[in-house]
């Protein structure tokens, strides 16, 4: 899994944070601890499903346009992460004649697929406030 999933719900925690605040991708990054074009990206894809309002310009950035309380993670990782449990690349040939080489790829999907459905399972119990109360509470 890459750390795009990560980076939106801290994007999005910290505007959670900061209600009715308009943050530029420079100060989520400086908060996130990333470059601000990452930023962006990932906050382009929030805003194109709603999560985020943008403005442009002196003054601009991303303001959060959803209710914390109802925004599970497991929406946020079908956005940004789904798919990514499973890796690249997977050993083995299905063309070889060894039943292990041409079977692993298939088992081994399987076994991606439904750990990735288990995962988001878990995550629809937790939302982005229940994050956000977890952090206020950390030492």
């Amino acid at each position: 899994m890459n750390s795009d999933f990560t980076i939106a719900v801290h994007s999005l925690v910290y505007l959670a944070y900061l209600p009715d605040h308009m943050a530029s991708s420079e100060s989520i990054a400086t908060n996130v601890c990333t470059n601000a074009a990452r930023i962006r990206k990932i906050m382009s894809c929030l805003r194109n499903h709603g999560f985020v309002k943008t403005k442009e310009g002196i003054g601009g950035g991303y303001i959060l346009d959803c209710n914390s309380q109802e925004v599970s993670l497991a929406d946020i990782y079908r956005i940004v992460s789904r798919g990514s449990l499973k890796p690249n690349w997977c050993t083995g040939d299905p063309e070889q004649k060894c039943v292990i080489s041409s079977n692993t790829q298939v088992v081994m999907d399987q076994i991606f697929n439904d750990a990735e459905l288990y995962f988001e399972k878990y995550l629809e119990n937790i939302t982005l406030s229940t994050v956000l109360e977890k952090i206020k509470h950390c030492p």
